[in-house]
């Protein structure tokens, strides 16, 4: 596309018209407040990125996770470090923007002092012309009136001339008028030589005006232009330069472990590898009952001092052991062991003989004795007598012997 030029096409209709130089001197206005309008928005932007990084670092600062361990806690840190480099990226990236505001203020007053010095030489070269237009344009007038006086003087003379009583009167102010119209035409003609060398100045200026109007013109545009391009670049290179900062941390969460976590959590908190033994059931009274391998009751508590801590009295209350939970549950108990799913816990033992009854093993239990049987949890044993101590004589793979009855739940 060619190039249109200022200087031709900016020209009045008329002598005194400036309409041309008006619209470019509206043109340049309209630039200097485009530069402060693009100066506003960066000033604008810079208060927002200032304000922005200033929260990322607080935001980084004062966020926790001092609680975490391991590769997650280090994962965390990580992110934390990166939103406050964000955040001091944003802070530099405000006082680029400043600098570019300093910048463009600069230029925008640069190019007030050249569009004021030739408004100044323009302003006088238009005064001088309409001056001097309105000085030829009266000469112009009075020569007119003095060459319609002499033609009057004229026509008169001849009308009179044969009638005349004195002629030499009436040469003489023919000659007056002629010699007024005469000097009225030199001072006409002095004036239109004098407006055309204005003119011609002015022509002249106003073209160089208009050269110099469109250079400043050009030289905005392209400034403003080169600040918004510099500006999306700074704004991508940051998009960038946080995309860098997050793909750190999400380096750090790759190898951020759920299995390395939770055995550095066991290392450095663990408690015990085993859980705490089952509580038997202890008789409140020294003297019982106790019963032999056979049995039979035996009222004696010397004999076995073991069974003595079994012994039950009827009057005091046996220790409570849980209701056991609705089949497909299987709810843990005090003791730290779970009951088998489908299994009625006693509320309290029972002391009426419950002969050929079966009943699951709760609790896993080591003979002491010679007549006790040894059992494991989830076992099924047949109950042959309930003992009143508390031991009951049960039957499991045709062995039969003691067990201690708050082990065994009824099916």
């Amino acid at each position: 596309m060619s190039p249109l030029m200022f200087k031709d096409a900016f020209w009045g209709s008329d002598f005194t018209c400036h309409a041309g130089y008006d619209a470019l001197i509206q043109r340049l206005r309209e630039g200097r407040q485009m530069c402060k309008d693009v100066e506003e928005l960066l000033k604008m932007r810079a208060q927002a990125e200032e304000r922005y990084g200033k929260e990322l670092v607080t935001i980084a600062r004062k966020a926790g996770g001092n609680t975490e361990i391991s590769t997650l806690r280090a994962s965390f840190e990580q992110l934390k470090s990166q939103i406050e480099n964000s955040g001091n990226f944003h802070i530099q990236l405000s006082d680029i923007l400043k600098e570019e505001v300093k910048k463009i203020e600069t230029f925008r007053e640069h190019q007030k002092e050249q569009r004021k010095k030739f408004e100044s030489i323009m302003e006088k070269v238009h005064k001088k012309k309409v001056a001097l237009f309105k000085k030829t344009m009266e000469s112009k007038k009075n020569y007119e009136v003095k060459c319609k006086e002499t033609d009057e003087a004229e026509q008169g003379a001849e009308k009179t001339s044969t009638q005349s009583k004195n002629p030499e009167k009436v040469r003489q102010r023919i000659k007056q008028c002629r010699q007024t119209a005469s000097e009225a035409e030199k001072l006409y003609l002095n004036n239109i030589d004098q407006l055309e060398t204005v003119r011609q100045d002015w022509v002249e200026t106003h073209r160089s005006t208009c050269e110099v109007f469109q250079q400043l013109e050009g030289d905005r545009i392209g400034m403003i232009r080169c600040a918004l391009w510099d500006h999306c670049n700074h704004f991508s290179m940051q998009c960038v330069k946080d995309d860098e900062l997050y793909e750190e941390v999400r380096k750090y969460l790759e190898r951020c472990d759920i299995i390395t976590d939770n055995n550095c959590f066991i290392g450095m908190k663990s408690t015990g590898l085993k859980p705490p033994e089952p509580i038997v059931f202890e008789s409140y009274h020294q003297n019982g009952t106790t019963r032999t391998s056979n049995g039979q009751a035996n009222s004696s508590s010397a004999n076995n001092p073991r069974r003595n801590s079994m012994s039950l009295n009827l009057s005091s209350p046996i220790h409570p052991r849980p209701t056991l939970a609705s089949i497909g549950e299987c709810k843990v108990s005090d003791g730290g062991h779970s009951l088998l799913p489908g299994v009625k816990q006693e509320g309290s033992l029972a002391i009426a003989p419950a002969e050929n009854m079966c009943y699951v093993v709760l609790y896993d239990y080591t003979a002491k004795e010679e007549d006790e049987l040894s059992v494991s949890r989830g076992d099924v044993v047949q109950v042959l007598q309930q003992g009143e101590d508390g031991w009951w004589t049960v039957e499991r793979n045709e062995l039969s012997g003691l067990v201690p009855g708050n082990y065994l739940g009824q099916i």
